[in-house]
């Protein structure tokens, strides 16, 4: 989005569901979250670039769909779930949107804590989002070591870390085009962290 370009946001009634920045839309779906991060933007504010991200209810299938038809998708280089929440936390709302969005020709990204593994045991997610469409994934690495992951991040599942390497591993080896990111704090050995992830076969960004 150019400096001279105002804000466009896509609202229901719930709050707002997309939301314009860097050539991208993204869809802000859920504010549940199987993680707490105590550097997450949800702890400090109600949103990002002048966004208010905070639902008061989440938006349905429909609801989504309602909206992105008001939009020109193609200006956007991709949409990509994100948000306030975990996109996961909604796998099947994320699997119909990405179907719809992908049979429009539209690329699609995820942007995930990588534990939808273990939220959902008996699904193949990373097989279901390949199927879907999903174009690439942003994992959230976030520390060099499980006990750090655990500190940082306070994950509710047991064995988040473990889980998120295995869900990257799986979409790399899926053909997803995928990256692992992390915060930029002193407490994270960014050079550890990027080899975690360019030893996996990831691409590797500090956000």
């Amino acid at each position: 989005m150019s400096d001279n370009e105002e804000n466009t946001d896509i609202s229901f009634s719930g709050g707002t569901i997309g939301y314009e920045a860097h050539g991208n839309l993204y869809l802000n779906i859920t504010n549940k979250c199987s993680a707490n991060c105590y550097f997450c933007v949800r702890e400090s504010s109600d949103g990002v670039y002048g966004y208010n991200l905070r639902l008061s209810k989440e938006p349905s299938y429909d609801e989504i769909i309602k909206e992105l038809e008001q939009s020109d998708l193609k200006k956007y280089n991709e949409i990509v779930f994100t948000g306030l929440g975990e996109p996961t936390c909604r796998l099947e709302t994320v699997l119909d949107v990405t179907r719809w969005l992908h049979e429009r020709g539209v690329r699609v990204r995820l942007d995930t804590n990588g534990h939808a593994k273990l939220m959902y045991p008996e699904t193949d997610v990373v097989t279901e989002l390949k199927n879907a469409g999903l174009d690439s994934v942003s994992v959230s690495l976030n520390a060099e070591s499980e006990e750090k992951y655990e500190k940082i991040c306070k994950p509710s599942l047991k064995n988040a870390y473990d889980s998120l390497i295995d869900f990257t591993k799986e979409a790399i080896e899926a053909g997803i085009a995928t990256r692992m990111t992390v915060v930029g704090m002193p407490e994270i050995d960014i050079g550890k962290c990027e080899k975690i992830a360019r030893d996996l076969g990831a691409g590797f960004r500090v956000r």
